[in-house]
């Protein structure tokens, strides 16, 4: 029995999204109806699937895992030879945990019953889309394009070529299962396979399309609109159900996951449905007050700066921040406020904050005269 990992070429450590996408790959990849000149084609499909019952089942994975190719009846004596080395001691289970016992070692449902057919269900998908700061926060459309399987034209996703009819498989005689009967240490066993020439459907085409090769579809670029929500933010996921590639023959699409990246802004920041910025004021208006005009993303807004304002302080602005993804409420804006000290002085300037000075100095008593001692020399 060959390793698993090694077919579906993934690590130990792979996640399930890993082996499940390699998997996909692969079996595409291999695929009889595309390789049918190429019998070498059929057995490396056959294996892959073989090596995806296992490591795509956590109970079967973890049975590998732990005691390896013997579980699955490629340890002493092949798959013929008894249990390969299986501890059943730790085994806690019912009629149905020994079914899947029986499936792991001989490839198939045990007595004949459980059909295991592959899903027509088209593939699901997920892109990443960027968007500015300011469509995340107030909503738009964005035209994307995705290359994926769609419906063949030729055949209208049916598989046949014009003229041609859909015909009961000749391999499985419509049963869309092939079954066999296994010689073991328990008795003979009947297992039962998805028949790879109809991919367990029971029918295929009678000549199949040139266009797809009988299946259906074709890879295309298709260009699709996402509406983007108003409040959405970094890291959200949007579902498009029946966006993704087109199902077999006709059967239920995927879905495509649009994976949003928000762009940062210079002027803003944004945490959750807050929105923060910084402003600059003189040093007389934080001391007198004053009316300021600030920037906010829904445009600008008078704000009061109240007397005695002190640097590092912050103020809201109730109502100016995002939108609630999918709701009517919206957030704050909240500005800091940079105390901007003026670097150079007109000699008039320079007389008037001589004369605060004096007042200061009068007003504190200070004993300190350094200080005024240097600004007036």
């Amino acid at each position: 029995m060959s390793d698993p990992y090694q077919v579906l070429g993934v690590s130990k450590d792979a996640s399930d999204d890993d082996i499940k996408k390699a998997y996909r790959k692969l079996s595409k990849q291999y695929h009889p109806d595309l390789n049918r000149d190429n019998p070498e084609a059929t057995e490396k499909f056959k294996e892959v699937n073989t090596a995806y019952e296992i490591l795509g089942d956590k109970q079967k994975r973890a049975q590998y895992d732990q005691y390896g190719s013997a579980a699955f009846g490629g340890g002493p004596g092949g798959a013929g030879g008894g249990f390969g080395g299986f501890d059943f001691n730790g085994f806690q289970g019912s009629a149905e945990g020994f079914a899947d016992i029986f499936e792991s070692f001989f490839g198939g449902a045990s007595g004949g019953g459980g059909r295991r057919r592959r899903s027509y269900r088209g593939q699901d998908l997920e892109v990443r889309l960027t968007v500015d700061f300011m469509d995340a926060i107030f909503g738009t459309d964005k035209v994307i394009k995705v290359s994926k399987e769609v419906q063949c034209d030729a055949c209208d996703g049916n598989g046949a070529e014009k003229d041609s009819k859909i015909v009961t498989c000749d391999t499985c005689k419509g049963a869309g299962e092939v079954s066999a009967v296994k010689n073991t240490l328990l008795g003979q066993i009947r297992t039962s396979s998805v028949c790879t020439s109809c991919d367990g459907e029971g029918k295929r085409p009678e000549k199949p399309c040139s266009n797809c090769h009988g299946r259906g579809n074709i890879r295309s670029n298709e260009e699709i609109t996402v509406r983007i929500p108003a409040g959405v933010s970094d890291g959200t996921t949007l579902r498009l159900t029946g966006k993704g590639g087109a199902g077999m023959r006709g059967h239920e699409s995927g879905d495509l996951y649009v994976q949003i990246h928000v762009k940062s802004s210079h002027e803003f920041q944004r945490k959750g449905d807050n929105i923060f910025s910084s402003q600059k004021i003189h040093v007389l208006q934080a001391i007198l007050g004053d009316e300021i005009e600030v920037e906010t993303v829904h445009g600008p807004v008078k704000l009061q700066i109240d007397a005695g304002t002190q640097p590092g302080q912050t103020l809201r602005i109730k109502g100016k921040g995002a939108p609630r993804l999918n709701s009517s409420t919206v957030g704050d804006h909240y500005v800091t406020i940079d105390i901007e000290i003026p670097k150079k002085l007109m000699n008039s300037e320079k007389e008037h904050y001589q004369e605060l000075a004096k007042l200061a100095k009068l007003s504190t008593k200070s004993k300190d005269k350094s200080f005024f001692s240097q600004l007036f020399s």
